[in-house]
């Protein structure tokens, strides 16, 4: 009996030591993951850049031609969807326009305004940073100053961009156009008739704001 007793007391005198000198690691709380962004749903925003091309005028078999740029400046509005890491989506722009060339013999020709409405396609390196190219139907409208007339003038344009999302709402992005309105059959004077044909480049940075 007192060998019973003796040995339990061993027993519990060791587990207690045991208890005692363990030490107990509470598992890691796992660090909140960041939500990966998400380009799908409306934006709108501002843009600024530049403007400048090349206008020939073409009276019979005689081509004169002119380079000029100026500001541009003006307003979008678009609407991606995405699929995985490849984003797709549609933009309309609106654009005021400081471009004018000073030609021999037609004065100044200047693009008064102009805008586009274009696709986007594009794929995304990282969650927050798009690269896409873009093309659609252009608008704009055109002046000669020394025959005082003006025209609504349809083309293309195609071209290709980065946007980064600095936030869940704010992005900045940075885009390059190549714009063709057509060509544009003017009375110069009487009995003088003129083809003027306007092509330009357009760099301009933008802020979009994500609904």
């Amino acid at each position: 009996m007192k060998f019973i007793i003796s040995t339990a007391a061993a027993v519990l005198l060791s587990t207690s030591a045991f208890a005692a000198d363990a030490v107990f690691v509470n598992d890691p709380i796992p660090a909140a993951q960041v939500p990966a962004y998400l380009w799908s749903g409306a934006y709108i925003g501002l843009n600024a850049g530049y403007a400048g091309g090349k206008a020939e005028a073409t009276d019979g078999e005689i081509g004169i031609s002119a380079t000029g740029n100026g500001f541009v400046g003006g307003v979008q509005a678009g609407y991606n969807w995405q699929s995985g890491s490849a984003v797709y989506g549609i933009e309309t722009d609106i654009q005021y326009s400081d471009v004018s060339v000073e030609i021999a013999d037609f004065d100044i020709i200047e693009i008064d305004w102009f805008g586009s409405t274009r696709l986007r396609a594009g794929f995304l390196p990282t969650d927050r940073f798009l690269v896409y190219a873009t093309g659609g139907v252009a608008y704009g409208k055109y002046s000669v100053d020394l025959a005082d007339l003006s025209d609504t003038r349809v083309g293309w344009t195609v071209g290709a961009g980065v946007e980064y999302a600095i936030d869940d709402k704010w992005s900045l992005k940075t885009e390059y156009l190549y714009t063709d309105l057509g060509s544009w059959d003017i009375a110069v004077d009487e009995g003088i008739a003129a083809d003027v044909d306007f092509k330009f480049h357009t760099v301009r940075a933008g802020l979009n704001f994500k609904f």
